[in-house]
């Protein structure tokens, strides 16, 4: 199950045959997000298992399971940002209940990032994508 914006991704990537322009693009998804105000920036909102500074905060429509999901995020590190806007693109709009149903592995696996980041970066994002089915798993119980 993917959105839109996310299978707009993935065929930009399959149109991207050099994987500098891969990261390029990553970068620009990065540079095209609104930065996250200084008062979210706060332990409470922060992704633990980053090498980098991560901050996710969520923003949830509704109540219960069918609640829609989106989130507001950041990182100091450039590429970071670019894997939140990824992440934006496969959960923003979902319901909670389909949030939990996302098999994030399969999904980003279709971008190789898992070949082409480091092992830091790749833990990153895990833990960006636990982070993310943790709110939603307790948002919609």
């Amino acid at each position: 199950m993917a959105t839109p914006a996310f299978e707009e991704i993935a065929d930009t990537f399959d149109f991207l045959d050099d994987w500098e322009d891969r990261y390029r693009h990553v970068i620009d998804l990065g540079r095209a997000m609104d930065p996250l105000e200084d008062a979210f920036r706060v332990p409470a909102t922060k992704v633990d298992g980053c090498a980098s500074q991560v901050w996710i905060v969520p923003e949830i429509e509704g109540d219960g399971a069918d609640a829609k999901f989106s989130f507001r995020g950041d990182s100091d590190a450039m590429i970071v940002r670019g894997l939140i806007a990824i992440l934006k693109a496969l959960y923003s709009g979902l319901t909670l209940r389909e949030v939990l149903e996302v098999d994030a592995a399969a999904e980003l696996g279709r971008l190789e990032l898992h070949d082409h980041l480091s092992s830091q970066r790749s833990n990153g994002l895990r833990a960006m994508v636990e982070r993310i089915r943790g709110i939603a798993a307790a948002e919609a119980a």
